[in-house]
């Protein structure tokens, strides 16, 4: 006879909540998560007032809604491999924004969407900084791309599925891989912001022994009034940045 798993109903409940609060597209009532998961309301508020306190979920301000809080980002920053990245990317970036007067992000990729897990503003007047943890369609977000182009073609493929089921994947296939190998080639990416105007990315991947890319950096560069662009300083800046923390991870 087959031996069956071990059951842990209120585990089950708990990581039911999460992953589809994690798949809204906006926050959802208590009732809302009983009928997409099939479960009585009692059984959601008990779950519900423990996720809470334990700082998982959150309420929506001036509402009943719940959302998802960063907790779990925050716990899987303190993992050996996103710290160590940690460790060696944001001193680097600290001096990298200082010296061009740019903000800049660490970006990684998760099932098809890029994640900011670290930004420095840099000490200028003006800068543009993202949220950390803030999400974006990967092929919407240059350093998506970036992190995309940097693969060894199997890995391309099953993520460049991911990032379609995602969102954004509107050029056709064979225009798309010619945009990501032209970035490989290049080494960086330097295009028009596709959110801001006057803002120019400019972008490198944080590369693994095996020429893979881990994470990338983009510095979303404020082009302004009475000031010549510095387009080609910054992005070789960034290049030695991205060199120098690969180096410390090795």
């Amino acid at each position: 006879m087959a031996r069956r798993p071990y059951a842990a109903p209120a585990l089950t409940k708990g990581l039911e909540i999460i992953e589809t609060l994690a798949e809204a597209t906006a926050p959802l009532t208590s009732r809302d998560l009983a009928d997409r998961l099939g479960r009585s309301k009692n059984e959601i508020f008990r779950m519900v007032v423990v996720l809470v306190e334990r700082g998982y979920l959150a309420r929506e301000p001036g509402t009943e809604r719940l959302m998802l809080t960063r907790r779990l980002f925050e716990l899987g920053m303190r993992t050996p491999r996103p710290r160590r990245l940690l460790e060696a990317a944001v001193p680097a970036m600290e001096r990298l924004t200082e010296d061009v007067g740019q903000s800049a992000h660490l970006v990684v990729l998760m099932r098809g969407e890029t994640v900011v897990i670290a930004a420095s503003s840099g000490g200028t007047d003006l800068s543009l900084t993202l949220k950390l943890g803030y999400r974006r369609p990967a092929l919407r977000a240059t350093s998506g791309r970036i992190l995309l182009a940097f693969q060894p073609p199997e890995r391309r493929a099953r993520l460049l599925a991911e990032a379609v089921q995602a969102g954004g994947g509107t050029a056709a296939p064979r225009t798309l891989a010619r945009e990501l190998d032209r970035i490989r080639a290049a080494g960086v990416c330097v295009a028009s912001s596709r959110d801001a105007v006057g803002v120019t990315d400019i972008g490198a991947p944080v590369l693994a022994p095996d020429g893979s890319a881990i994470a990338s950096i983009v510095i979303p560069y404020l082009n302004r009034h009475g000031q010549v662009p510095r387009h080609d300083l910054v992005r070789a800046r960034l290049v030695a940045c991205c060199a120098a923390i690969a180096a410390a991870l090795r």
